[in-house]
């Protein structure tokens, strides 16, 4: 199919192990467009697009917007777990787009907020209903964690980057201590992303295992789906869900996100079914005296697949 030049924009989510590209019309994605590429299969984000577009028939595109799982300084993306550097003069000359914008994939999660089929929102903690001006948050748990406060302001929106996946590991108990010890062996330092991640997931496997006497290790997949079948994978989970709910709670006092907390990433939907049970409510609102307060701010699943390729359609699409 010939598709009209300069009618569609490109629109990408750079994971540490896959990339996605789609093509969108406005904010909306087209869903027959939407492909998947393994990032180990090719040398640079470069030669993905030039193969995605080649399969699209040659598309012209009037845009293109690209969601970097890593940090974006002044127009470059450095990726955090995947050897690649993408700058708007690459992504322009790949795509031959004449507007062109790289965000880190939380605030592209950020700028989805909104648009984001209600299906999709799975309720982890109820709480008020919030104007939409109301101020939000997006963590995301996958191949790394991060997060991003998301604010409505009178030129737009405002998506605020970050790299809080590096921050120290909360301490709560003296076992936390001894986790906080376990971990920092991978890189001298235990960060929030050393426990809450798909490899910090396997860290905390360990280290559970370590606890009981029995060394072990397992793959993270492995973990997610032994859970309540294996005693040392339910108590990784317990461990893991304990730790995002507490680091979840320090994330909303630190940005005080009315309009709610958006969780999302594999990691996190694939534990989603056991936040009840294992109690994310009760690490997300131990705050001491600020435990009531913490009602303020209601919690949320996103089960969308493709909300990081909606929130670029969706920043392009407000830039025109």
């Amino acid at each position: 199919m010939t598709l009209a030049a300069n009618t569609y924009s490109l629109v990408a989510d750079i994971g540490g192990t896959n990339t996605r590209v789609a093509l969108a019309e406005g904010r909306t994605l087209l869903q027959a467009s939407i492909r998947r590429y393994r990032n180990a299969e090719f040398p640079g984000l470069e030669t993905v697009l030039r193969r995605y577009i080649s399969e699209e028939g040659g598309v012209d595109c009037k845009g293109a917007c690209v969601a970097a799982a890593g940090p974006v300084r002044d127009g470059v993306a450095t990726m955090t777990n995947l050897d690649w550097t993408i700058d708007a003069p690459m992504l322009a000359r790949a795509t031959g787009a004449e507007k062109v914008a790289i965000l880190n994939d939380l605030q592209a999660q950020g700028h989805a907020l909104g648009f984001i089929a209600a299906e999709n929102l799975r309720p982890i903690v109820e709480g008020p209903v919030a104007p939409d001006h109301a101020a939000k948050l997006v963590i995301g748990v996958g191949t790394g964690f991060n997060a991003a406060p998301v604010h409505e302001a009178p030129g737009g929106r405002y998506v605020a980057a970050s790299e809080c996946g590096h921050v120290n590991m909360p301490v709560r108990t003296d076992a936390d201590l001894r986790l906080a010890k376990f971990v920092e062996t991978a890189h001298g330092f235990p960060g929030v992303e050393d426990v809450l991640s798909g490899r910090g997931l396997e860290r905390l496997y360990s280290w559970v295992a370590s606890e009981a006497g029995q060394p072990s290790e397992k793959h993270a997949a492995d973990i997610m789906a032994a859970v309540n079948a294996d005693p040392l994978a339910t108590e990784t989970a317990r461990q893991f869900i304990r730790l995002l709910g507490s680091v979840a709670g320090n994330l909303a006092l630190t940005h005080l996100p009315f309009g709610g907390v958006f969780l999302i990433g594999g990691v996190t939907r694939a534990f989603t079914e056991h936040f009840g049970p294992m109690n994310f409510v009760d690490a997300y609102r131990d705050k001491g005296r600020f435990a009531g307060f913490m009602q303020n701010f209601p919690v949320w699943v996103i089960e969308d697949d493709y909300a990081a390729l909606t929130g670029c359609a969706a920043y392009l699409a407000g830039r025109a």
